[in-house]
């Protein structure tokens, strides 16, 4: 729940990258600000102590920057044009490894596009989305603005899931402006011990998890079957009767 007690202190900046060179672009930003701007910020970014590998920062990494500072940008973006159905993933830190991996599932074996965004910041999302809407308000004559995180999710097409190492508030907190519902998943309930794939499973935010939420949105929405959605979790071996992790 770190990241969620960033949200009272105004002046902290909080961030949970996924690989290096977004790590690259919020430190060098951080210098400047404090550094050589002087500005009355400080930092607080989680990276984990688990290894894979680091992707090159992508050609157009010069673009993808302001995305990267303000709290989300787009990682991904499906090549199946003319699937029937398409998803919009959201992971942050290194839980959007397993969002990539549900993206491969969903999109082979039961074709769901799937677009994947990276979730750097969701405080930064949240305080720019809660000042635009304070904005608005006190100026109701004048041509309303839009968050960052609605322009970047209000044409995308699909249903909306967001992964999280963290509690799942920090997803829901962001959820009120986006065009369609957001389904979250995140690791609510005690901390426990175990490898990082129990406790992955346990705390049902892995590629399996991940997948079954997309499904189980797609089928709210009446786009596929119940039916779909069962077989699928008995596909991946997943026990529908298995206790909320919350309660444990």
């Amino acid at each position: 729940n770190s990241h969620l007690l960033a949200y009272p202190v105004p002046n902290l900046l909080s961030y949970d990258p996924a690989y290096a060179y977004e790590l690259a672009v919020i430190i060098e930003e951080g210098i400047r600000r404090m550094y050589k701007e002087q500005e009355n910020v400080f930092y607080y970014i989680t990276v984990m102590n688990e290894t894979y590998k680091m992707p090159p920062p992508p050609d157009n990494i010069e673009d993808l920057k302001e995305g990267i500072l303000k709290g989300m940008y787009l990682f991904s973006k499906s090549a199946k044009r003319k699937a029937n159905h398409r998803a919009q993933l959201f992971g942050s830190g290194a839980i959007l490894n397993e969002v990539i991996k549900a993206a491969e599932i969903l999109e082979k074996p039961h074709g769901v596009a799937v677009d994947v965004w990276s979730i750097t910041s969701y405080k930064g999302l949240q305080n720019d989305a809660a000042d635009v809407e304070r904005w608005n308000m006190m100026h109701p004559k004048e041509t309303p603005r839009l968050p960052y995180v609605t322009s970047c999710v209000a044409d995308a097409p699909g249903v909306f899931v967001a992964a999280s190492d963290y509690v799942k508030a920090l997803p829901d907190a962001i959820s009120s402006w986006f065009p369609r519902p957001l389904f979250s998943l995140g690791t609510d309930g005690f901390g426990r011990s175990g490898s990082r794939a129990e406790l992955r499973d346990f705390f049902e935010v892995d590629a399996r998890h991940i997948t079954l939420a997309t499904l189980y949105a797609l089928s709210r929405e009446g786009e596929i079957s119940s039916d779909e959605v069962r077989r699928a979790m008995q596909k991946m071996e997943m026990d529908p009767e298995k206790p909320n992790p919350i309660y444990l």
